[in-house]
């Protein structure tokens, strides 16, 4: 899966109070781009609920997802740039100001979205960056020069 492609939906200042409503604006953006239903938001939730917050994988970033479901209609990604952190309760990466859902239709494209996300994050200057970008337009522009475009 092409990153830039499965982008569909990236939002920057956004404002959230807790770690539910910052997935909930990573879900609008999978849904309005056509990559899942709403019942997958709520999936998303549940995971939080039911494992912890896991799905903060980096110190101010957080991979909102959930298992491969009827509620994935395809694969996509969403961004939502927050304009105050917000606390997922995960011991050394919390405040979260980032948060990309993924929605994937099976185990080998999650695996691959993540193996590409984690190459793109991977350089912390443009990491810094990301996390401070104001416009979709700058999002896009980070993440193709990551990918060498």
């Amino acid at each position: 899966m092409d990153l830039l492609d499965a982008l569909k939906s990236i939002e920057t200042g956004q404002h959230a109070t807790n770690w539910r409503e910052a997935i909930r604006l990573a879900g609008k953006g999978l849904v309005e781009s056509g990559a899942t239903t709403d019942e997958y938001t709520d999936e998303m939730i549940e995971a939080v609920e039911q494992n912890g917050p896991y799905i903060v994988i980096a110190p101010g970033l957080a991979l909102a997802h959930s298992r491969p479901s009827p509620a994935v209609l395809r694969a996509g990604l969403s961004w939502v740039g927050l304009t105050e952190p917000v606390e997922f309760g995960h011991a050394t990466n919390d405040p979260v100001r980032l948060i990309i859902g993924l929605a994937a239709l099976d185990h080998d494209a999650h695996l691959e979205v993540m193996s590409t996300l984690a190459l793109a994050l991977s350089d912390e200057t443009r990491f810094e960056r990301l996390l401070g970008a104001t416009s979709p337009g700058e999002v896009r522009a980070l993440l193709a020069e990551s990918a060498g475009n």
